[in-house]
């Protein structure tokens, strides 16, 4: 049995997503180890539980919230919540560039488009690059160069305005 990089992508995001803390799978051929170390996930602000809403009601509320009406929840936030999160879709190494003498894929206060490379994942000796999925400008890079990312790190911080 032999994995190819999107069943290991798969996998990575199943271990990640299930919860547990370690998944070992041996074959005579190859070996695999996924470890997590995920913090919990904090809400900071109280959520009231909703009230049961008729199908009808909840029908007609919809569109008002897409009308353009900020909540005002949105507005308590600090400043970062009008950025987009660039996150990692794997586990693996970050780096900014192809190699030690080439350019840099992205740097602070770049505008980027979808498709742009941003940065390298390497991942068990396969290196992935992580494309942009949004327009804006990079306003912040969160990880240094060839430091080890977890599955859904924050990469970047990008301001779609």
């Amino acid at each position: 049995m032999s994995m190819d990089i999107k069943q290991i992508q798969d996998l990575i995001k199943f271990v990640s997503k299930s919860g547990v803390n370690e998944v070992s799978i041996e074959e005579k051929d190859f070996k695999i180890t996924i470890k997590t170390n995920q913090e919990p996930t904090y809400i900071t602000a109280p959520v009231p539980a909703p009230a049961p809403i008729p199908v009808a009601a909840a029908a007609q509320a919809a569109p008002q919230t897409v009308a353009g009406n900020p909540l005002p929840v949105a507005e308590k936030v600090d400043d970062t919540s009008k950025y987009i999160t660039v996150k990692s879709p794997m586990i693996g190494t970050f780096y900014r560039a192809a190699g030690p003498e080439k350019p840099l894929f992205a740097n602070v206060g770049d505008e980027i488009t979808p498709g742009k490379v941003l940065c390298i994942v390497e991942a068990m000796k396969l290196f992935n690059e992580i494309e942009s999925e949004v327009s804006g400008k990079i306003v912040k890079i969160l990880v240094d160069d060839a430091q080890p990312v977890e599955y859904d790190q924050p990469l970047f911080l990008v301001d779609p305005s």
